[in-house]
């Protein structure tokens, strides 16, 4: 028949899910993209620092463009799981022969520490969230004080003492970090961010404490050091007089509070290093101390969503370590430990597959990769005749409006204008109900 052809849902609209989306697509797959948020983007739109400007409109133009592959459709403000909008065994009823999941890890990491609940505490994808406009982080608050505690050593801790040293003025950042100066995650790039903002009379007591323990497994603490301060060259000038400094081999135990609860303070334990098959472990020494801080903000990574209605393991989905088609040696197929199955046609990509792992580009690797896994699943089936129709009625039902490729279009041109309005790089608004107001204003 004519109009036969194979029918996959993709669940997501970041980098793995666009890519994803159109590699099928352009393999002759009927591929329809499911996106919770209103545009397309996930964290390459939500989770850059809002002006790194040209870094985001270049992957805005990609996504756009990915959009008009034929044969792949659009719908976003439609939230897919356990608890969304549409299950997952709707979308097979649908008529759906393979479902790709690439929506992120949608969960966060916490070490379950006392105190977790207080005011002032924070994870750092809702801060990143807050400060990108992601409805509805957009209009939630967020109290810091003068002193705030980011635990973490990667990247996005220092997304975050940048957004706290530039647009909210602390008197002090305080980077905890578990392990010690040669185990941090973070990009020189990200560094010259605020490596003005770095108390270095502070860096050298830190360094000055932590070495004994790091020569004690061999490693050169003036090289580690030197690696910090690489970015000093070309460190950007600062705005404020915030001071940035490292406490090192340093695991929080718990947030203190005072009778009000207000935090005061993050009760720390000193830490020494070992060597275990080749990887540094931070180690519990006993000895307990305490930051004084107003608040902490915890940058250590993502999990996948419990509840979404697949099984997890950790802060992962569970994967088929046996995959019938692997890529790259790479298994993107699901697996229910119940059954010790398969879960049919069912495949993850990107940091659904793997959470908290890499940036776009290998977002945009994987995503492509589990796409073809998907397509080597799809050569075990026949094509079918979409029932596009039933899907349509489906989507109707839900009682709330159901953003297409050309709301994506509008949205930009109306984000577009009114940046150039206000004399602006970039605008965009901040509620889902901005958005949708605007969109069908337009007609």
């Amino acid at each position: 028949m004519p109009n036969e052809s194979y029918y996959v849902a993709v669940v997501g609209a970041g980098p793995a899910g666009m890519f994803a989306a159109r590699e099928l697509a352009r393999n002759g797959v009927r591929v329809v993209v499911f996106n919770r948020d209103i545009k397309p983007g996930g964290l390459a739109e939500y989770g850059i620092y809002p002006d790194k400007f040209a870094m985001k409109e270049g992957l805005r133009t990609q996504f756009r463009q990915a959009l008009e592959t034929p044969g792949l459709t659009y719908f976003g403000n439609v939230t897919v799981g356990a608890k969304g909008d549409l299950a997952l065994a709707e979308l097979r009823g649908l008529g759906f022969q393979a479902i790709l999941v690439t929506a992120g890890a949608q969960g966060t990491k916490w070490l379950s520490l006392p105190g977790e609940h207080l005011t002032g505490v924070y994870h750092a994808k809702g801060l990143v969230y807050h400060y990108n406009q992601l409805p509805p982080y957009s209009r939630e608050e967020f109290h810091f004080g003068k002193r705030t505690a980011v635990v973490g050593a990667g990247n996005v801790m220092l997304d975050i003492a940048r957004y706290l040293i530039q647009k909210i003025k602390v008197d002090e950042v305080i980077a905890v970090v578990r392990r010690g100066p040669a185990e941090v995650k973070f990009d020189k790039k990200e560094m010259e961010y605020v490596v003005a903002n770095l108390d270095l009379r502070a860096l050298d007591e830190e360094f000055a404490r932590v070495a004994p323990v790091m020569q004690s497994i061999g490693q050169d603490a003036d090289a580690a050091k030197a690696v910090i301060l690489e970015a000093l060259p070309k460190g950007l000038p600062t705005s404020s007089r915030t001071h940035f400094r490292f406490e090192f081999l340093s695991s929080p135990l718990q947030i203190l509070s005072d009778e009000n609860d207000h935090v005061i303070g993050l009760e720390v334990e000193d830490n020494s290093l070992t060597v275990k098959d080749g990887e540094v472990k931070a180690r519990g020494t006993g000895n307990k101390r305490v930051i004084k801080v107003d608040s902490v903000v915890f940058a250590i990574g993502d999990r996948v969503d419990d509840s979404f209605g697949l099984p997890t393991a950790g802060s992962e989905f569970v994967k088929n370590l046996n995959p019938r088609f692997p890529i790259e040696g790479i298994s993107y197929e699901a697996f229910d430990p119940t059954t010790n199955c398969p879960i049919e046609g069912t495949f993850f990509a990107g940091w659904s597959r793997q959470a908290s792992t890499g940036l776009v580009g290998y977002a945009r690797k994987d995503g492509t990769n589990g796409a073809k896994a998907v397509l080597q699943y799809l050569q075990t089936l026949k094509p079918i005749v979409p029932d596009e129709a039933m899907l349509m009625a489906r989507l109707r039902k839900l009682g709330k409006p159901v953003v297409t490729q050309s709301d994506v279009r509008k949205l930009a041109e109306i984000e577009s204008e009114e940046a150039h309005k206000r004399g602006l790089e970039h605008f965009k608004f901040s509620t889902n109900e901005e958005m949708l107001e605007k969109i069908m204003s337009v007609g």
